[in-house]
């Protein structure tokens, strides 16, 4: 009974290591083979078969893949920034100088198309977004003086915008922010700007001054009008009676100030007052 026990024992150990290791080597196998891949949020998958792209694009989540002959890229499509610098001559020849701040992302449904035409995505901002600043800002300057530029900035601003969308689109990238950091001109330039703006306030100060002595002239020429009318009518006015009247009433106020004592002064007449 002993060396049965023992026969079926040497028989069963073997074929249990057995199937430990073809557990383990399936597993190792399924390990090495990968089938399943996982999208991570704001992310698409670009499968490679053999290398050639697919143009089918993977969502987020958990998806399938035929081991050994597929191979997933994972590419991110959430905003991103970059800037770029850009120098130019504008429509008078005036060097200018600016930064570019942006974001952008990959449109989703076009990564694999992006994938197949740009290659390495990591590096899209030096190698697509920054020569698109360039050209699109050595275009737009071209058409606008460098006062311009100053004054006309939104406008400015717009059409670089639009002609990096453009630009970007062939490449399936699109833009959500845009903005000019800043202009930035040479010296003699800022030197010009300076002096112009002195002269046109001081010219407008000169004007002010000048509609100020107009109006004070204008009053005063009211004011001599306004006098030599009021002159004119009171002349208008008098009459022989009122010269009369006016005589009494002077003689009146002269006797209620007198205090009855003739002047201590010899020679001379001595004014005389009607009193009737």
């Amino acid at each position: 009974m002993a060396l049965l026990n023992q026969g079926l024992e040497n028989s069963v150990v073997p074929k249990i290591a057995k199937y430990i290791a073809i557990v383990i080597g399936l597993l190792f196998l399924f390990s090495w083979l990968n089938p399943f891949v996982v999208i991570n949020a704001g992310h698409r998958g670009v499968i490679t078969t053999f290398g050639k792209v697919n143009q089918t694009v993977l969502e987020e989540g958990l998806h399938f893949r035929a081991p050994v002959m597929q191979n997933v890229r994972e590419i991110n499509v959430q905003i991103q920034k970059a800037e770029g610098d850009g120098d130019a001559a504008s429509r008078d020849l005036q060097q200018v100088h600016t930064k570019i701040a942006l974001n952008y992302h990959l449109i989703p449904n076009r990564v694999a198309e992006t994938y197949q035409t740009v290659g390495d995505l990591d590096s899209v901002g030096d190698r697509i977004i920054v020569p698109a600043v360039q050209e699109a800002f050595k275009a737009t300057t071209a058409k606008y003086t460098a006062e311009e530029l100053i004054s006309k900035r939104p406008e400015v601003r717009d059409q670089i915008s639009q002609f990096m969308k453009d630009r970007l689109l062939r490449h399936g990238i699109t833009i959500d922010e845009f903005s000019i950091v800043n202009f930035r001109f040479s010296e003699s330039f800022n030197q010009a700007i300076e002096a112009k703006t002195t002269a046109e306030q001081l010219k407008l100060k000169a004007e002010r001054d000048l509609d100020r002595i107009k109006v004070e002239a204008e009053q005063k020429v009211a004011s001599a009008k306004a006098e030599a009318e009021s002159l004119r009518l009171q002349k208008q006015e008098i009459t022989p009676d009122l010269l009369k009247l006016r005589e009494i009433e002077n003689q009146r106020l002269a006797l209620e100030k007198w205090n009855g004592q003739l002047p201590q002064v010899t020679g001379g007449s001595v004014p005389m007052i009607n009193i009737k």
